[in-house]
């Protein structure tokens, strides 16, 4: 019993000694280093097959507005990225086609200008601005985005429609989807070719290339009046002959 009456003290001391160091080690352990600048162009470098899309970001210096927005923004932004195998799928020559000035707009036509998750997308009042919208002043190259089930969301511009296949990132301020089509507006393919405008038929007209024929001209090169008086002088030269031949 002696042995044990000692032994709780100790015991108790030990423990209190055991608290104290464990309490100065975590007053003299480092913070955890706080996280870097949300870097948007590191997104698309990862996750790979997005090297078309990031080197028109960089020519029309649409990543550098996009990374300075995420660094302000309170409404935060998503981003609807194309695939290099969508790019690959365009007629040949689209993008050469297009303006610098085109070529903006198509780029900022991918990004929205607010924060959306997919169950946002599947819920949200169509048409849904875009980047663009902004530079065109609002009134047009909006997107329409439609829920076909669980989580698969589809996207439309009108002239092209697909599906938002996967999600890169979906964290505030900022969401990146995958899309396998390049979005091309309507308003952007009447600017790039535009159509040809048709020759105005004039009233009553049936065919505008019909032309009146013209007489076609005699194969020996006489018309058929000069032919009449050359044989009406001859009878009369044949008649005076013969007289005077009787006489």
């Amino acid at each position: 019993m002696a042995a044990s009456t000692h032994s709780l003290p100790l015991l108790l001391l030990a423990v209190a000694a055991a608290l104290f160091v464990l309490r100065a080690e975590a007053q003299t352990a480092p913070a955890p280093a706080p996280s870097g600048p949300l870097n948007f162009t590191s997104i698309l470098d990862k996750a790979g097959q997005y090297t078309t899309f990031l080197r028109l970001l960089a020519q029309t210096q649409v990543a550098t507005q996009i990374q300075s927005q995420l660094n302000s923004t309170t409404e935060g932004l998503t981003v609807l990225a194309p695939t290099d195998n969508a790019f690959t799928n365009l007629k040949a020559g689209t993008l050469n086609d297009l303006s610098a000035q085109q070529q903006v707009q198509l780029v900022l036509y991918h990004v929205l200008p607010k924060y959306y998750t997919l169950d946002n997308l599947q819920t949200v009042s169509n048409p849904v601005r875009t980047q663009s919208s902004a530079s065109n002043g609002g009134g047009s190259y909006g997107l329409n985005f439609t829920g076909s089930g669980g989580n698969q969301v589809n996207v439309s511009s009108g002239a092209v429609t697909t599906q938002i296949n996967n999600a890169l990132r979906q964290q505030f301020p900022l969401a990146v989807y995958q899309v396998d089509k390049v979005l091309f507006p309507n308003d952007m393919f009447s600017e790039a070719s535009p159509a040809p405008v048709p020759a105005k038929t004039p009233a009553g007209s049936t065919n505008t290339t019909k032309e009146t024929a013209a007489p076609e001209p005699s194969t020996d090169g006489t018309s058929s009046s000069s032919k009449t008086s050359v044989g009406f002088l001859g009878l009369a030269l044949g008649l005076a002959l013969f007289f005077m031949g009787t006489s």
